[in-house]
């Protein structure tokens, strides 16, 4: 089932276009009826724009005040159909007879697929920057007329026009609201190109990019930029404020990205092409500003063997059979010297030591690279059940004046640890989702931790955050799972803390095996001090 609709004006619009849409699907699998749907969307939001633009152009040849203005009918077409009057604006060129209404004409035609096919490509031909992004696989036998006929009328409606939606484009919402959809319904799959739009919040509230460079080495289908650029314009900045890198593995979800980012006009350099981020680097002279990403979790097949000398494996050599913390160095190799980055991993990444994992985790801790551990509930995502974490990293921890002018005080020789386990609701039997109040506590505490002053003051919470010291991390043996640290609200029967019995008890576990380890050595150097007659 599709995720929980927002409570916003588009609420009724998109479900409505999702069960619409779903109902039409037929036998098709959701991962092929996904670039289907996603297509026409993107289709429609181009012929949209472009007709916006030609209503502007239409008003103003006939505007005698108008330095458009032309006398004739003749000179008023061409101006109408040059094509670098909607190019120098930012719009796509749509060429005549594969706009939108030209298709909505064809109806349930048997040849509307090939139509919708040349319509992409010849829209591709014109913008060089779509080349080899837009699918063009509609003529195929299991799209039947009335399928993609159905799909053109629902698309069609009234509602769902960019010309009503000046400033906030519809489409675009649209768009977004039904990657999620079809993410639910492909299960694990689904999350191999989208990330939880609770989560992508969270992290983009707590990093505030507020301008600079922003990188996502796995960015899936771009959500994280989307929101990113959300974010940038709600604090009163402009979409120039920051330049976007991003480079993704699969070639179909590198075009929904694509598609994603030019539907809500965020210039992004996404390289020339797909690319693996480990063997084919297409940014490799960038140092970010911002890094945020949610990488494959525990990947295994990951060519570690042909890394082995690697650059960036600065903090020790991640092992072959689990890519996390080749992920956390590849994103540190591109962090900026004051940049601030944030990804999502698996809880396993906090306390491994298996392949040296532990020890490289060591050194990121002693170089005082490891910022802020939040652990979130689990049931967040698509592709697992089961609880993640945020790491936060940073190579400056020094009071300075951060891109966003404010204060940010010295944080050296600490960690913040959030535990955010208990949060969140169900937004169905399986899926969880973290609520904006959530997401403004959690993102609250870190700003006040780092020196906000537009927060309250920062105070530990028991049983949800603590300020750690080095040395205290170095006692728990560098493992970094927030719930030992940050303790406990609960009190025990007796009366005692729990933190503190557990505390206690754990004390007195230890010195119970260093006794018996001690009484074993004296029982195995008395045995080795007997000596036995061979007359016995």
């Amino acid at each position: 089932m599709p995720p929980r609709a927002k409570k916003d004006q588009q609420l009724g619009l998109e479900a409505s276009l999702w069960e619409a849409a779903n109902r039409l699907r037929s036998n098709m699998d959701a991962a092929e009826y996904k670039h289907v749907v996603l297509g026409l969307i993107f289709l429609k939001y181009v012929s949209d724009v472009f007709g916006v633009r030609r209503a502007e152009l239409e008003a103003a040849v006939q505007d005698r005040k108008s330095e458009y203005y032309m006398p004739t009918e003749a000179a008023r077409q061409a101006i109408l159909e040059s094509r670098d009057e909607y190019t120098a604006e930012g719009v796509f060129w749509v060429p005549e007879g594969h706009r939108w209404e030209d298709l909505r004409r064809a109806g349930k035609q048997t040849d509307i697929g090939e139509r919708v096919d040349e319509a992409m490509r010849a829209i591709e031909r014109e913008n060089p920057s779509l080349k080899g992004v837009l699918p063009k696989n509609y003529a195929r036998r299991e799209l039947t007329p009335e399928t993609l006929g159905g799909l053109i009328d629902t698309f069609s409606r009234g509602d769902l026009t960019a010309a009503e939606h000046a400033n906030l484009d519809v489409l675009g919402r649209v768009f977004e609201y039904m990657v999620s959809a079809f993410a639910s319904a492909e299960g694990k799959l689904g999350g191999e190109f989208y990330t939880p739009r609770s989560v992508v919040t969270l992290m983009v509230e707590m990093l505030e990019p507020f301008n600079g460079r922003v990188y996502d080495p796995a960015m899936g289908s771009g959500g994280l930029f989307v929101q990113a650029d959300r974010f940038v314009r709600a604090h009163g900045g402009v979409r120039n404020d920051i330049s976007v890198f991003g480079q993704e593995q699969n070639p179909t979800t590198w075009r929904l990205a694509k598609m994603n980012l030019a539907l809500r006009g965020i210039d992004a350099n996404l390289g020339p092409q797909w690319g693996d981020s480990f063997h084919n680097d297409l940014h490799p002279d960038l140092r970010a500003d911002y890094v945020l990403a949610n990488p494959p979790f525990n990947i295994s097949e990951w060519g570690a063997e042909r890394l082995r000398d690697d650059v960036r494996w600065k903090y020790g050599t991640p092992p072959a059979g689990n890519a996390n913390y080749g992920w956390i160095q590849h994103m540190l190799h591109h962090l900026a010297p004051t940049g601030t980055m944030v990804t999502v991993l698996a809880n396993g990444s906090l306390s491994t030591q298996q392949g040296g994992e532990g020890e490289i985790r060591q050194k990121l801790v002693d170089e005082d690279l490891v910022e802020c551990i939040v652990a979130l509930p689990s049931q967040l995502f698509f592709t697992t059940q089961i609880p993640v974490c945020l790491w936060f990293l940073t190579k400056d921890k020094t009071d300075r004046k951060v891109k966003s002018e404010r204060a940010q005080r010295d944080r050296r020789g600490e960690v913040l640890f959030i535990d955010a386990g208990q949060l969140g609701n169900m937004t169905s039997r399986v899926h969880r989702e973290l609520s904006d109040e959530d997401i403004a506590r959690i993102a609250d505490t870190y700003h006040a931790w780092r020196g906000d002053p537009d927060v309250k003051p920062y105070e530990d919470v028991p049983g949800f955050c603590a300020a750690t010291t080095l040395e205290a991390i170095r006692e728990h043996r560098y493992v970094l799972t927030p719930g030992r640290y940050v303790g406990s609200e609960a009190v025990a029967k007796d009366g005692e803390p729990l933190t503190e019995k557990l505390a206690r008890l754990q004390d007195v576990i230890r010195r119970g095996f260093a006794d018996r380890a001690e009484l074993q050595q004296r029982v195995l150097e008395a045995l080795d001090g007997l000596s036995v007659s061979s007359d016995d």
